[in-house]
């Protein structure tokens, strides 16, 4: 099928287009200065008052992770190269089982309020430290960078608004609430934001599919490996052996040890809701591929010659699919809608991002500089903490320019570089209790070092400072997720290999930490006061255990189905 429909380039929003917006923006302010008018303690302010429930627990990790680089990037690479990048939303869905089975009940259980303290109580003061540093470090020029940048190109393209000004505006009014109501602000904003996503992606995937009529009018229209999820070890971005045995070490890394995410389990009225809203979440999860992939698809059956085609037959251009749907399926109204559901996107991803880090620089540094800081104090301080956010992630707005058009896989890459430390030291370190503080720095250490030098190594390659020759030329050249499987390798062994010759840790020091240790009583160190998570009832148990069956067999179900 070629291009059939006219082409418009940027629509001019009309009054209920304005109005749905507007609608929008006061909802998510209301509730945000609702919650700031509430919250008394830290506890309240950084993982609301542990009193979420799990429907908006499992909306606030969908919300936490779904930004507006998923509409652009999941579509630019489903209109480039099918439903194969559909993957890492699938295999998230089973790593969120892993955070709610697997980690959940040791978080809970020891009380903490952030992942760098968990390492600390595990390992010792210098892995917390790392962790911290490097989540800050990782939530600036990634996460808000990519944020902002998303957004500038969908705004532009879609009403002609000025980038630079638009994601100006879009750090402040996120931070605002952000910094009036904390985390419950966040999260229950989250659960209206979720709906509006859902809405907005629903509608637009739904008509694009009528103008192709349907989903076999998509599949006679594209090759047939555009709907062939498994593809060769060798392919260039989506190696089978890369996406089920390195994709996961990014998934743990992610889903079950990134503040971002966890703190939202954190906040769960009990074990039982916290299990609950992770699963809750791997349903939702398995939405993106048909909501944001299946949209660049269509946007290329539709708008085959918007797209540029480079010497090897790949698409350079794909950020413009998801874009071009909006600007030319939608009609008045559900443009606002559509637009309202991108704000959304971005305004949540943000909004997490800024209070997770005031969390992490709060408690894993100020509450350590300053142990007698009253709550008061400690709240004052994290609010003060988002608002440097905001004015960081403000700075980063002149560098949108600047950033890789290949946003998803870039992201992507950039966590391979990051994650296999972090996760070899969770996994590792819940298993065997064998495992020393000496091992873990070690471990981390190594790993930063071989991140380091593939990132930097790539933009010297990249720019032309260093030939892509010998071992540099292997090094860059390697895919990220087969990277990403040699350094968890590496660090794992040298996690294991320092640790046995240095002293095993004290089994009192472990208690509730690792699976050995799990029913030794746990000392209460907590550093600030709040409420401890009540338990998971029997009944929460067996309903928590039948949906995550039903949820493995769906995801397993999908994967034979586009294999």
């Amino acid at each position: 099928m070629n291009q059939t429909l006219a082409v418009i380039t940027h629509r001019t929003l009309a009054p209920v287009d304005l109005a749905i917006i507007g609608l929008y923006f006061l909802v998510v302010f209301a509730i945000g200065f609702y919650f700031a008018r509430k919250e008394r303690t830290s506890s309240d302010y950084f993982l609301g008052g542990r009193r979420v429930g799990w429907f908006a627990i499992g909306a606030s990790l969908f919300v936490s992770n779904i930004s507006t680089e998923h509409f652009i990037g999941l579509a630019g690479s489903g209109a480039s190269s099918g439903l194969a990048v559909g993957h890492f939303e699938w295999l998230a869905t089973l790593m969120l089982l892993l955070l709610g089975w697997v980690f959940v009940p040791f978080y809970l259980r020891s009380n903490v309020f952030t992942m760098p303290e968990f390492l600390e109580r595990r390992f010792n003061r210098s892995c917390a430290v790392y962790l911290a540093g490097i989540s800050i470090i990782a939530y600036i020029i990634t996460k808000i960078a990519v944020h902002l940048w998303a957004a500038a190109i969908v705004l532009e393209r879609v009403v002609g608004w000025s980038p630079m000004h638009a994601a100006l505006i879009l750090v402040v009014m996120t931070g605002v609430y952000t910094v009036a109501g904390g985390l419950s602000a966040v999260i229950y904003t989250e659960v209206v934001q979720t709906l509006v996503l859902l809405t907005g992606a629903v509608a637009l995937t739904c008509i694009g599919l009528h103008q192709v009529h349907g989903f076999a009018g998509l599949r006679a229209a594209l090759p047939a490996e555009y709907f062939h999820m498994i593809k060769a070890a060798s392919h260039p971005a989506y190696p089978w052996t890369g996406i089920f045995f390195g994709a996961p070490i990014l998934g743990i890394w992610y889903w079950c040890t990134d503040q971002v995410i966890v703190q939202r389990v954190l906040s769960a009225k009990d074990e039982g809701h916290a299990k609950a809203g992770t699963i809750f979440a791997g349903f939702l999860k398995l939405l993106p591929v048909f909501l944001l992939v299946v949209p660049g698809l269509i946007a290329l059956v539709l708008y085959r010659n918007l797209f540029h085609v480079d010497a090897a037959g790949q698409i350079t251009n794909g950020d413009i699919a998801f874009p071009t749907l909006i600007i030319n399926l939608l009609p008045t109204g559900l443009v606002g809608l559509m637009i309202a559901a991108l704000l959304a996107a971005l305004m949540g991803g943000m909004a997490s991002v800024f209070n997770s880090a005031s969390t992490l620089v709060t408690l894993d540094f100020y509450k350590k500089l300053r142990p007698q800081a009253s709550e008061r104090q400690l709240v004052n301080f994290g609010r003060v903490a988002t608002g440097i956010m905001v004015v960081l992630g403000m700075l980063w707005v002149p560098l949108i320019p600047y950033m890789s058009s290949q946003l998803f896989i870039y992201l992507q890459s950039v966590q391979a570089y990051i994650s296999p430390p972090i996760a070899a030291c969770f996994i590792l370190g819940v298993l065997w209790p064998r495992l020393n503080g000496a091992g873990a720095l070690s471990s981390l250490l190594t790993g930063f070092v071989l991140g380091a030098a593939r990132f930097i190594l790539e933009i010297l390659v990249k720019t032309g400072r260093v030939p892509a020759v010998g071992l540099v030329g292997w090094l860059v050249g390697v895919n990220f997720l087969h990277y990403a499987i040699l350094m968890f390798v590496i660090c794992a062994l040298v996690l294991v290999g320092v640790s046995l010759l240095g002293e095993a840790p004290e089994r009192r020091k472990l208690a509730g930490l690792t699976f050995a240790t799990v029913d030794d009583k746990l000392d209460d160190v907590t550093p600030v006061a709040m409420p401890k998570p009540g338990a998971e009832t029997a009944r929460e148990h067996h309903l928590n255990l039948a949906f995550s069956f039903l949820l493995v067999a769906t995801v397993v179900g999908l994967w034979i189905h586009f294999r």
